[in-house]
């Protein structure tokens, strides 16, 4: 699999005005070669040139990751000494033959730590954004990236289910989010999760991507909570609203208008349409219900090995939705100072309509 992924990537800059594109360590890099590397002081590059083998610059104390690759790699490794970093590198550049190359990068992953060594040794290159041809290696899921990622959603539900019934009235919004990943943690997740929870009641809720606070649970609270599992490098990202006790009445209507626009942005996702759609019919029933100016961001972003990529759901995006393609649908409805709803799914595009992964219940919850 790994050696496709490589092939994919070669024919994809056969195809383009670059010549190679570099990576540190993050989603791309582990997807093209089933290796993960925590971001550190010691830098690691991997360089995949058209037409040649892949080299990685790394740590010696990382050597036994690369001990035993199904695949063909050249490995440049260097010592705890700095001074000595910088020629492993030119090593490398060299025996790719770069300098003077068209060298890709990741704009929103590249640090610049890694970017000054490589550039130190190829002064001569140039430094385009790789992003059209890095996007597209990952854009549509393959059988085993979907089924990764309904564990991860599995997971996620699973773990918010047993939750629910330890919900109180007067826990903190942190003590909800505590108990949330323990619960993640052992109902399978990985512990590098795609996102720390978002629990947010009453006002709070009201703010999208609310961080939780020391702010205690009250009767008439709306509980938005926004979580994701990994599972096999593959995430999951869902949201579900709850009434904490008794809720008002407009509490209630908003929270059934954002559920009838959600069943409308899944029905729009189907292969051949543009992402513009899906928003579209899921903002159409919020402002049908006069609730257009509540609802302030996208309908969705595309998940996979991370929580926001391509494709985006969003009102002028007429990307053309392909089987593979998995993306979330989340509309929402946010009214300051008092409360706020969303309710987020995760849907792969078919070859005939979309498979919603998430199956959690999407009606209104009493809790506390």
């Amino acid at each position: 699999m790994t050696q496709t992924r490589f092939d994919k990537l070669n024919a994809s800059l056969r195809t383009s005005d670059l010549d190679a594109v570099i990576l540190n360590p993050g989603p791309t890099l582990k997807y093209l070669s089933g290796l993960s590397f925590h971001l550190m002081e010691r830098p690691v590059v991997l360089f995949a040139a058209k037409d040649q083998t892949p080299a990685l610059v790394l740590p010696e104390l990382e050597l036994q990751k690369v001990a035993s690759l199904p695949y063909a790699l050249q490995v440049f490794a260097y010592g705890e000494n700095p001074s000595g970093w910088g020629e492993v590198f030119r090593k490398a550049v060299q025996a790719l033959g770069l300098d003077g190359k068209r060298i890709g990068v990741e704009p929103r992953a590249l640090r610049l730590l890694e970017f000054q060594y490589v550039k130190a040794s190829a002064p001569e290159a140039e430094f385009p954004d790789a992003s059209d041809v890095l996007a597209g290696l990952r854009l549509r899921k393959d059988a085993a990236e979907v089924e990764a990622m309904r564990r991860a959603v599995q997971i996620a539900q699973s773990a918010l289910e047993a939750v629910i019934p330890q919900i109180k009235i007067g826990m903190t919004e942190k003590e909800l989010a505590a108990e949330l990943v323990m619960q993640l943690l052992r109902h399978g997740s990985e512990p590098e999760m795609p996102f720390s929870p978002i629990v947010s009641a009453g006002p709070n809720s009201a703010n999208p991507h609310a961080s939780p606070s020391d702010r205690k649970l009250q009767a008439g609270d709306l509980l938005v909570v926004d979580w994701g599992a990994a599972y096999d490098g593959y995430i999951s990202d869902l949201t579900r609203t709850f009434a904490v006790g008794e809720v008002d009445a407009e509490y209630q209507k908003i929270h059934k208008i954002v559920q009838e626009a959600s069943a409308a942005g899944r029905a729009a996702a189907k292969p051949g349409v543009p992402c513009a759609d899906v928003d579209k019919a899921a903002r159409e029933v919020i402002e049908r219900a006069g609730y257009g100016k509540y609802f302030t961001h996208r309908t969705g972003h595309g998940i996979g090995m991370e929580g926001h990529e391509d494709p985006y759901m969003r009102g002028d995006n007429m990307q053309i939705l392909e089987p593979g393609m998995a993306f979330t649908v989340e509309p929402g409805i946010y009214l300051p100072g008092r409360n706020g709803v969303r309710i987020e799914d995760n849907v792969v595009i078919t070859a005939t309509g979309a498979d919603v992964l998430s199956d959690m219940p999407r009606e209104i919850r009493v809790v506390g």
